[in-house]
This record gives structure tokens, C-alpha cells and sequence, in this order.
């Protein structure tokens, strides 16, 4: 049996679907989520097979919630909206399959058939690329912040968690930096910190190969041997 979450803003669709999922006997759903924070924290706690997503909902889409998704680690997501018009975007950014409301059985079946085949050992996997992030679900100071990508100059993470700085504010992700690196334009200077390039002041070089980076902002980010090199000359090409 697949274990799922429906992710819905809309209680009464996301009820109806529970309820579809429940009478096939193939899917047990783990949890149900109003929203795409409610639904990422769902899926880092409990790690379903499968993520049947909503994509209009308010602050964070289904799209850009799929976006924020590791593809080394991603869920099998299934998207379930109203709208025909995304079904382009949906398959270019990972969907597994997208389905129309009001959903059908006949046409959930065929899906749950789908996964059921896919999630065998002996299935071929689908080569993945990797969607871009526009805005970033953090929290801090007892609030949800939806932060714009081009507005965050550090990212780093320590036992606390992952972290990101804009020139105003520090708050707190769910992501990883891993994902943060594949999926916006900040750059790996160290295995806890990523920097936003055109955040870079000055890149000032230490002994045994080692660096510390200023922001323009005032922050000091330590850059380790691995990456000197390369974040050296993207710096000065980044500057021409």
C-alpha cells in the first residue's frame, strides 16, 4: 500500500479525494494540509510515497510547492486542480500526473495503477531537471515570511537548522541547502554557506588556501579550499 498526502485549500475537495483514495484500498493518506507550509512540513515529517496537490492556493501554488521539492528525495506528486492550463508547467516541473476536478474514479484508478507499477523495485527511473525557486517559505518572529530568491544575499545552515540573510532580515527555511543550491542562483563557498554572487564586496584570501567573503551588507561568510577557486574567477567575471 502507498502512503499518501492530500494537500488542499479547499476542505471540501480535499474531504472528497480522502474519501476517493480511501475506497481504492491502495493508498493509506497519512495526513491532509490547507495550505503548501502545512503540506511541506507534512512531507518532511512523514515522507509519503505520494503528494496529491492542489495548485491554486493562496501565498505558495502547487507549483512553486513542487518547485521547493529535493529531486534526489521528491515524492511521486500528483496534480489535482481545476484549471487545464497548467498542465504544460506541471509535467516540465516533475509531476508524476495531473488530474482534473471533479475527480473521477475511473481516472484516479488509472493513476494509482500508474504509481503502483512505478513504485516497483524493478521500474526505471524518470530522468529529473531540477525547477528554479522565485520565493522561499521561511518563518521568524512567530510568522510565516514568503522571502523573493533575489533578495536573499547568504544562506547557511548549523545545528539550529537552515538559515537565510537578506540585506534586513535572518529567517528560518524548511529547505535544504542542497535544494537552495540546485534550485536558485546562490553559489556553494563552504559546505554550510551559500552566497548570492552579486552580494560579494570583497573575497579576502587567508592562508592555507582559505577565504573569507565580505557582503555589501556587512556579513562575513568563510569560504573553504574546495570552492576558492571557482568563486574566485566567477567573481571577477561577475564584476567585468
Amino acid at each position: 500500500m502507498l502512503s499518501a498526502i492530500v494537500i488542499d485549500d479547499e476542505p471540501l475537495a480535499c474531504e472528497e479525494l480522502c474519501e476517493l483514495l480511501a475506497e481504492t484500498s491502495a493508498i493509506k493518506v497519512l495526513g491532509q494540509a490547507a495550505n503548501a507550509i502545512e503540506g511541506l512540513d507534512m512531507i518532511q515529517q512523514h515522507k509519503p510515497d505520494v503528494i496529491f496537490l492542489d495548485i491554486e492556493m493562496p501565498q505558495i501554488s502547487g507549483l512553486e510547492l513542487l518547485a521547493m521539492l529535493d529531486v534526489d528525495t521528491m515524492p511521486y506528486v500528483v496534480l489535482v486542480t481545476a484549471f487545464e492550463q497548467y498542465a504544460i508547467q506541471a509535467f516540465e516541473d516533475n509531476a508524476f500526473d495531473y488530474i482534473l476536478k471533479p475527480v473521477e474514479p475511473a481516472r484516479l484508478n488509472k493513476t494509482i495503477a500508474r504509481l503502483q507499477k512505478r513504485s516497483q523495485p524493478q521500474a526505471p527511473l524518470e530522468t529529473i531537471t531540477p525547477a528554479t525557486l522565485t520565493h522561499i517559505p521561511c518563518s521568524g518572529h512567530q510568522r510565516v515570511l514568503i522571502i523573493p530568491e533575489a533578495d536573499i544575499e547568504v544562506a547557511f545552515s548549523d545545528l539550529a537548522g537552515v538559515h537565510i540573510k537578506t540585506a534586513q532580515q535572518q529567517a528560518d527555511t524548511q529547505l535544504t541547502l542542497k535544494t537552495l543550491e540546485q534550485k536558485t542562483s546562490l553559489v556553494r563557498c563552504h559546505r554550510q554557506y551559500l552566497v548570492r554572487m552579486s552580494a560579494i564586496s570583497e573575497i579576502k584570501l587567508l592562508e592555507n588556501g582559505l577565504g573569507t567573503i565580505f557582503t555589501h551588507s556587512g556579513e562575513k561568510i568563510p569560504v573553504s579550499r574546495r570552492y576558492l577557486k571557482k568563486l574566485k574567477e566567477s567573481f571577477h567575471l561577475n564584476r567585468q
